[in-house]
């Protein structure tokens, strides 16, 4: 049975999918009394209650709808625009990541540090713990630190991927010989799910992206132990 959660977003874990949130429950309070308000004036036109010369031939009303749609655009646009602003904003980045994409898994480079470079695949369902979630979990989770500005930095090795984490709302192509760069950061602990958002080949639906969140000391524990 399909719950709310179902239905609607991922909890954020973001400042910046928090406001996604907001403005998705905006645009959709406005679509709702559109189709409304919509749904019944066709309703009513079918029904002859108000096909009279006034709705036939109306200068007042061909006047009411076409300025009312471009108010309702200016209420959407203008967050819009907001958000748009705020997902390209690139502030000073406390920490750097870089990621490649393969046909099929993720490698991951941490720029400030020496020697912390991995892999990370699927894996595979036989091998699967009673705590895995299927075709989600990877054999090394990227970790890093709550409430810190993050900037990743994207590309490929080979074909198109796009690196995916719905809960924050970060959704970045990696595209071969090219660098894109995103910013982002957790305001929770936890563990945090994603995936390939491009089609990429016959494993596309293989290469899963798993982020654990966890406290700056307990990050730079997994780092020295990386190092080694």
């Amino acid at each position: 049975m399909a719950t709310y959660a179902d239905l609607g977003l991922q909890d954020s874990a973001s400042p910046l999918m928090e406001q996604l949130m907001y403005f998705h429950d905006h645009s959709m309070f406005i679509i709702t009394m559109i189709v409304i308000s919509v749904g019944y004036m066709i309703l009513s036109l079918m029904m002859n209650k108000f096909m009279d010369r006034h709705v036939m031939d109306g200068q007042y009303l061909e006047i009411l709808w076409t300025v009312l749609p471009a108010v309702i655009l200016i209420f959407i646009a203008l967050p819009s625009l907001r958000i748009l602003y705020l997902i390209d904003e690139n502030s000073k980045p406390t920490l750097t990541m870089k990621t490649i994409g393969h046909q099929w898994y993720w490698s991951y480079e941490y720029s400030d540090f020496l020697d912390t470079e991995f892999d990370s695949y699927m894996i595979p369902q036989n091998e699967l713990d009673l705590f895995n979630i299927r075709l989600l979990e990877v054999d090394n989770r990227t970790t890093l630190p709550i409430n810190t500005l993050t900037r990743v930095l994207i590309t490929s090795e080979d074909v198109l991927h796009s690196w995916t984490i719905p809960s924050i709302g970060v959704k970045a192509d990696a595209t071969p010989g090219r660098l894109n760069q995103a910013t982002f950061w957790f305001n929770r602990p936890g563990v945090f799910y994603g995936q390939c958002s491009e089609i990429c080949g016959a494993n596309h639906s293989f290469m899963p992206i798993v982020m654990e969140i966890t406290s700056p000391n307990d990050f730079l524990n997994w780092i020295m132990n990386l190092s080694e």
